[in-house]
């Protein structure tokens, strides 16, 4: 049982730094923090994410280069031009390492405001880090898995930020129902969505990018709004506008 709690705590966690500052505050700006407030989250994705940080400057220029781009050959991620997963989350990679080490010139529409500390990227994206994470979790499932199976799950463990973008980028483009036509292929995975903090209404983020609510009709809850409601009423951060509650779709 605690190998299971262990691993659904790291997921949410993960996954809670994800959404909240690499997609919803680095790539979209959907709201605004203080300096101190930024390299708060900053030392909380390296926490959460462990052996899987992902820079939120790198991942916020590269999803807006998917928004950009989306399901087009110029698309980071796209099921439609990659074979399979593992094609496209490879691709994903060597994008990615592009854009952390800045071997590519990049317009300033995708660099703008991206929130920036190099000291922490360096280090949190090293493999001394990587590694010094992977004994962590390691032992701890030395100490405590109580069968072999359960060993299954520490690979997940080890590269969760990708995996959770694999979630999205993949069968939120492949599976799922549509409330918007759009150009690109973004579908809304509604049950998936019960432990992807809201980042399975792919669909409805896509028509709506700049919406902090991602949910669109009214069975569709984001729990990520809730909690950027909260986080903007205690003045943690600032939404960027404060429109009311749109209203549902039938």
């Amino acid at each position: 049982m605690i190998i299971y709690i262990f691993f659904a705590a790291h997921w949410y966690l993960s996954l809670f730094t994800q959404s909240f500052f690499h997609h919803r505050y680095a790539a979209h700006r959907q709201f605004t923090m203080s300096r101190t407030t930024e390299k708060f989250f900053y030392i909380l994705t390296w926490l959460f994410q462990g052996s899987s940080y992902l820079s939120p400057r790198a991942y916020g220029v590269l999803h807006r280069l998917h928004h950009a781009h989306a399901d087009t050959p110029l698309d980071p991620h796209s099921p439609k031009y990659d074979n399979n997963l593992f094609h496209m989350m490879w691709k994903t990679k060597n994008v990615y390492s592009d854009v952390f080490y800045e071997k590519t010139q990049l317009d300033p529409q995708y660099t703008r405001n991206v929130p920036d500390w190099r000291a922490m990227d360096d280090f949190a994206d090293g493999w001394f880090n990587r590694i010094f994470w992977m004994v962590i979790y390691t032992a701890f499932y030395f100490f405590f898995a109580e069968h072999w199976y359960q060993w299954l799950l520490l690979p997940i463990q080890f590269v969760m930020g990708p995996f959770h973008g694999a979630v999205i980028n993949w069968f939120a483009h492949k599976y799922g129902y549509r409330n918007h036509e759009l150009e690109d292929t973004s579908r809304n995975l509604w049950f998936p969505d019960l432990i992807m903090w809201g980042e399975g209404f792919h669909n409805n983020h896509h028509k709506f990018p700049a919406r902090s609510n991602f949910g669109t009709r009214w069975y569709e809850f984001d729990p990520m709004y809730p909690l950027i409601r909260i986080f903007d009423s205690v003045g943690l951060i600032h939404l960027v506008a404060k429109p009311a509650v749109a209203k549902q779709q039938k």
